[in-house]
């Protein structure tokens, strides 16, 4: 069944027309290679902009369905996330376009684009190396920065190490997220808070840095509190995902 363009919106860019980037995502599989085993990621240059474009994996085909008629896709749900964290006045790269494609009765592909950030490190770097220059200082910015995601009511879903840049400036650190098709806009709980943090460390010296930071800014718990439940939310992730790579090495070794 012949594919059809069903579905994009284009933010106006001076220096990136409509036509153009469309000629650019029909031509994505014939640009240069990308990086990403699910999804694609392909970075090119146009008119001086240099542009992130994100291929996400075919569906299966119960998703195919519900994609093309009961859900948004994950590049539309990833531009119009990525506009209202910045209408919150949270960082993230600067969305520019979705694209949809579907046939009659199944989706197909979706790409989301955005400008390329420049940045210093992510959150990963933290968790891999405790000498990092500043390593404290980051880690409690980056504290404050997931305080003000949760007072703004913003669930980050994929709160995890991989999701957040980080840039130096000679203010400190600016943080932007990144991977946003997963979020809720949603009054954040204690609960909710301190599930947020489930994904981020592995290590309690870390755990132990963040709720001194959070304490600080959220007295309606006591330090020791946070800390329980960083420790549990953390652990029980730990042991979920654990035994969830256990299970894939097992049944999945062909892969």
């Amino acid at each position: 069944m012949k594919e059809k363009e069903v579905k994009f919106f284009i933010k106006n860019h001076k220096k990136i027309s409509e036509n153009l980037l469309t000629e650019i995502i029909d031509d994505f599989d014939n640009l240069r290679e990308g990086k990403g085993k699910r999804n694609v990621i392909k970075i090119i240059k146009i008119n001086g902009v240099v542009l992130n474009i994100k291929s996400f994996k075919l569906p299966n085909l119960i998703n195919r369905i519900v994609y093309n008629y009961f859900r948004k896709s994950k590049a539309r749900r990833s531009f119009e996330y990525g506009n209202k964290l910045i209408k919150l006045g949270v960082k993230t790269p600067i969305p520019i376009a979705f694209f949809e494609y579907s046939t009659l009765f199944y989706f197909k592909k979706s790409y989301y684009v955005s400008e390329q950030l420049l940045y210093d490190l992510t959150y990963r770097e933290l968790i891999n190396n405790k000498t990092y220059p500043d390593f404290e200082n980051i880690l409690r910015a980056f504290t404050r920065f997931t305080f003000k995601l949760h007072e703004s009511g913003i669930n980050f879903l994929d709160h995890s190490p991989g999701n957040t840049l980080i840039k130096k400036t000679n203010e400190g650190y600016e943080f932007y997220l990144v991977d946003l098709n997963r979020m809720k806009f949603q009054k954040m709980d204690f609960q909710a808070r301190m599930k947020n943090f489930a994904k981020l460390s592995p290590k309690d010296d870390m755990l132990d840095i963040m709720c001194d930071e959070y304490a600080k800014l959220y007295p309606l718990k006591s330090k020791n509190k946070i800390l329980d439940m960083m420790y549990y939310y953390s652990n029980k992730f730990s042991t979920y995902y654990n035994k969830q790579e256990k299970f894939k090495k097992r049944y999945y070794f062909w892969r």
